[in-house]
């Protein structure tokens, strides 16, 4: 479900206060482990951390008036949503990803975009706070620009 909300405060607010306390814990989590080069603000109708235009002016290709997209964080109908740029854009941190996940012994829940989530409790906190710090803007910048240049020599 894509918001209108224009801030992360209009956002939460708007939530369910069961839902609200997920998505919030989820948000401390990332905010505690981000690169003080990405910015938090609303993206696509969700939270999103995102590498802003000041340190990669080329934004994201798809409209370059957007700062690159790094993590997302929604609310959907019947579950949470945690968009992984990051882990998606590399195979080593997908992998290492699943398997810090899957370790904890909670059930993965992860789709081609997204892993899925309906209580905190089905969340390692810790793995989501690792998964964050282990890739820096200047990693995913780099992970972005050799997945578009693979896919253009692809063409």
């Amino acid at each position: 479900m894509q918001s209108k909300a224009t801030t992360v405060d209009e956002y939460l607010a708007e939530l369910p206060a069961e839902r609200r306390a997920v998505v919030e814990t989820v948000r401390q989590t990332i905010l505690a482990n981000l690169d003080p080069d990405i910015e938090e603000g609303m993206q696509y109708g969700m939270i999103g951390y995102y590498v802003p235009h000041r340190v990669y002016p080329d934004g994201y290709h798809v409209d370059p008036s957007h700062p690159l997209p790094y993590v997302a964080l929604g609310s959907q109908s019947k579950h949470v949503a945690l968009y992984l740029m990051t882990v998606y854009a590399s195979g080593e941190e997908e992998a290492w990803f699943r398997k810090a996940w899957t370790d904890t012994g909670r059930k993965l829940d992860m789709g081609k975009s997204c892993v899925r989530f309906k209580k905190l409790s089905d969340v390692p906190l810790d793995v989501v706070g690792e998964a964050i710090r282990r890739v820096s803007a200047a990693d995913h910048i780099a992970y972005y620009e050799s997945a578009r240049a693979e896919r253009a020599g692809a063409r």
